[in-house]
């Protein structure tokens, strides 16, 4: 065998070798917080800077949760709408068989936001996710699907 084949060989035995994965139990899934220390520190405001899926989990993503309520009421209050907003998203989670701290990114949609409502979206936030803030954006809108509403929230979410 010449030289040359033979590093090809062993080189692609080392690539295959590497290649094979390992095995992943649901209990070693966990999301991956990061807040470097050199940017300004997001958790005051409910959210981290990134969070990090294993490549082993699956992904679901959660279509945007209004603040209705089960008869699809609106109430014209916007904390009642956020609340009710992340109750449905809990409701979500547990359909899929998910816990908060599976949640992986959040888009909220606010309808005339201003600074105000801030307070009102941090708080709920972190009555839901505790220490685990995931990642989040946040994009003031003039309106959503029906005009009574709000606030919206989508989620992606790891599945153990």
């Amino acid at each position: 065998m010449s030289h040359a084949i033979k590093h090809l060989f062993i080189g692609g035995l080392i690539i295959m070798t590497m290649a094979i994965p390992t095995t992943t139990t649901a209990s070693d899934l966990e999301l991956t917080i990061v807040n470097p220390p050199t940017l300004h520190d997001p958790t005051p405001n409910g959210y981290s800077t990134a969070v990090i899926v294993p490549g082993e989990a699956r992904v679901a993503y959660i279509s945007g949760q209004g603040g209705q309520d089960g008869t699809g009421a609106l109430s014209p209050d916007f904390a009642v709408q956020v609340k009710q907003a992340y109750a449905n998203l809990a409701t979500a989670l547990e359909g899929i068989g998910a816990r908060p701290d599976q949640v992986a990114k959040l888009t909220v949609f606010v309808v005339d936001h201003d600074m105000s409502k801030l307070e009102v979206l941090t708080r709920n936030v972190k009555e839901m996710f505790g220490e685990k803030l995931p990642a989040q954006t946040l994009v003031p809108v003039p309106r959503l699907a029906v005009d009574p509403m709000l606030f919206e929230v989508e989620a992606i979410v790891m599945l153990k």
